[in-house]
């Protein structure tokens, strides 16, 4: 099939605007595959991946945009390549709308007034500039942009502390704030528990989880990823904990984050044990041993454990949480047994393919400990196996791609499902892989239905390993409520259908792809 591709030199577009166009082409006749990429080195090695990279793309530079398609005749190439053009124009006309919006902070602020939250997601090179613009016009900020100096993001939180401000970021993809949504979040209730997240992924399984169990939320504040980092020292988790420590409605508190620095570590403990309310902690992959034993902590070592514990002290009828998590390992050890049947021996390889960094990050915790050999991942744990090109996996592998690598010049996966699916059907075609582990994160700011894409290619997928005479599962969790405008069941029931084994959480989804390969 003719490939051709066109290369325009120093143009960008935003990421959503490049998806669309992408989506277009794909579907004009005698379009076999297109992209609309910026050319950065890991959208090159997924065009080739793809057959869709020429000597030209080869050569371009990450300024650059490349629209590649592959067709069934050179004529419908042409054709398609004819559109871009057009089509660029229209989706760019089309993202200015027919009402008047502001560009900047000092507009937005003259027609509301009243506003007193700025959400930034710029270039990173720009966003700082932006929250400062915000923080000296009073306002708290959600930074979402990403690229931000560290040095920057000290100096924005030193005076937001200063003046009574919260800075949520850089890269905070989630808070929740009076039950309004900001980046990508859930409809969750309104409830007796605060929850205060460096990680955006982390606060959506804990909060969607603890809807699940009938109880809500104060408030979901995300700091950002690098907050509890030894140069930040905490800066904003310290403020949102005295925050919610002095508001009547928290009763308990929830601190999410990956492993904080230990002079960070001893910062936040000080200050939980300044309030008596009790206080759920879940420092994924750290050491929790010393934790169990201060006033009013309750340690927590993964995502779902840590919504159970919160919701335990809100609604005690819900029993011995130790013993539920042992009877679900049980449920899934039998499950796994009979599963394990339907594959050959040399199928001995999982390979996790994340939208969400933190469940990511979360199933190498649990995989550290139940399966023999390393897990290679372009985001490895401390000391972990960092994949050579994070394009093709190796052995047991799990991708975050929603790192920068794969988001340049591309939509958050949890928007635009094209990485994964090409992925998806990478992996399958690998004889030694056994299964595929998905997280599929709905909610605001997701795409519209995301269990419609992956369900097509799942079934793909599968059917790619049968016609080489494999058996290939497919386990997925699914972030999120019925509340949700995707719906908790309807994603489930969706996946379901297709062939997808959907688990209640990613905690047990990640035991039980492990029990899947485990000899």
């Amino acid at each position: 099939m003719p490939v051709k591709q066109l290369i325009k030199h120093s143009e960008y577009h935003d990421s959503v605007s490049l998806m669309l166009v992408a989506r277009e082409l794909s579907g004009l006749e005698g379009v076999q595959d297109a992209a609309v990429v910026m050319a950065t080195e890991a959208n090159k090695s997924i065009l080739e991946n793809a057959g869709l990279l020429t000597d030209a793309a080869k050569a371009a530079t990450p300024n650059d945009l490349v629209i590649a398609v592959k067709t069934g005749t050179e004529a419908a190439a042409n054709l398609a390549l004819e559109k871009v053009g057009g089509l660029l124009k229209k989706k760019a006309s089309a993202s200015q709308g027919g009402e008047f919006r502001p560009k900047t902070i000092r507009g937005a602020l003259s027609m509301h007034p009243a506003a007193n939250v700025a959400v930034i997601s710029v270039a990173g090179r720009y966003a700082a500039d932006e929250a400062w613009e915000a923080l000296l016009r009073g306002l708290h900020v959600l930074l979402f942009s990403d690229n931000v100096s560290l040095e920057d993001e000290i100096a924005l939180k030193e005076y937001a502390r200063d003046h009574g401000l919260l800075l949520m970021g850089p890269g905070a993809g989630t808070s929740l704030i009076n039950n309004v949504a900001l980046g990508f979040a859930n409809v969750i209730p309104a409830g007796p528990v605060g929850i205060i997240s460096a990680a955006g992924t982390g606060l959506q399984e804990v909060s969607t989880l603890l809807a699940r169990q009938g109880v809500g939320i104060t408030q979901g504040l995300g700091t950002g990823g690098r907050d509890l980092k030894k140069e930040v020292g905490g800066i904003m988790m310290l403020e949102a904990l005295k925050a919610l420590q002095a508001d009547p409605a928290t009763q308990v508190l929830v601190l999410v984050s990956k492993p904080p620095a230990e002079a960070v570590v001893e910062k936040i403990l000080k200050q939980v044990a300044a309030s008596s309310k009790p206080t759920v902690i879940c420092f994924l992959g750290g050491e929790v041993g010393a934790l169990a034993k201060l006033p009013n902590v309750i340690p927590a070592h993964t995502l779902q454990e840590c919504a159970l514990l919160a919701a335990q002290v809100v609604k005690p009828e819900l029993g011995d949480i130790k013993a539920h998590l042992s009877n679900e390992n049980a449920r899934l050890a039998g499950q796994a047994s009979e599963l394990k049947q339907k594959m050959k021996p040399e199928q001995r390889y999982l390979r996790g393919l994340f939208s969400g960094g933190t469940l990511c990050y979360e199933a190498q915790v649990i995989w550290r400990d139940l399966l023999k050999g390393p897990v290679h991942s372009n985001a490895p744990l401390p000391g972990g196996s960092s994949l050579a090109d994070s394009t093709k996996s190796h052995e047991h592998t799990t991708v975050d791609l929603g790192e920068e690598e794969f988001t340049v010049g591309r939509p958050h996966p949890m928007i635009d499902n094209d990485l994964r699916i090409r992925r998806l059907l990478q992996e399958a075609r690998d004889p030694q892989v056994a299964v595929i582990l998905l997280d599929v994160v709905i909610g605001y700011g997701a795409h519209p239905d995301p269990a419609s894409e992956l369900g097509k290619a799942v079934e793909e997928a599968r059917a790619l390993a049968r016609r080489e005479g494999r058996e290939l599962l497919i386990v997925a969790s699914v972030t999120g409520t019925e509340g949700d405008p995707q719906g908790l069941s309807r994603t489930v029931s969706t996946l379901t259908q297709k062939g997808v084994i959907v688990c209640d959480s990613n905690a047990a989804a990640a035991r039980l792809t492990s029990m899947l390969v485990s000899g």
